[in-house]
């Protein structure tokens, strides 16, 4: 099985708790994130989202669909979010907020490997361009975030 390890990076204009709230707030992502299709609740977590269960299902710049359960595993606000996922992709997911001023830095570590047949097949030869179309979604979200909040988008990569 082919697993990458991808991180992104956003500079956002805004405060911490503004950048927290928005991406705790999954269901609303489709609002705001280009390439997230749909976000279903299926299991309730504890009072901060320990042990939340959904569903989301993400389009790329690539003609393909992902869809894959995701459970919170380790929340600390406003500074972490961890979920595993299972399905299409199968790993860990890692939200990391630093506040710089009046500014938020995010960190995103996204280490998965693809279980869907056709792209363990052809993992190997498809590596660069899912990596780019991984980057090409992520670059879309912190896009995205910026307008949601109404601030300025201060870096990507």
């Amino acid at each position: 099985m082919t697993q990458f390890a991808l991180v992104t990076h956003w500079h956002l204009d805004a405060p911490i708790d503004r950048v927290w709230d928005a991406l705790v707030a999954v269901e609303t992502w489709p609002q705001w994130w280009r390439y997230v299709c749909k976000v279903d609740l299926l299991q309730q977590g504890g009072a901060e989202g320990l042990g939340a269960l959904r569903r989301y299902t993400w389009a790329s710049r690539l003609p393909y669909r992902l869809s894959f359960q995701m459970r919170i595993s380790a929340i600390q606000r406003p500074t972490l979010i961890e979920g595993t996922a299972e399905g299409d992709l199968s790993g860990t997911g890692r939200w990391r907020l630093v506040p710089d001023h009046a500014t938020t830095r995010v960190r995103y570590d996204w280490t998965v490997a693809v279980t869907k047949a056709w792209m363990r097949l052809f993992s190997p030869l498809l590596e660069p361009a899912f990596r780019w179309n991984h980057n090409e979604v992520m670059a879309e979200g912190g896009k995205g975030l910026a307008r949601h909040l109404g601030v300025r988008l201060l870096g990507t990569f």
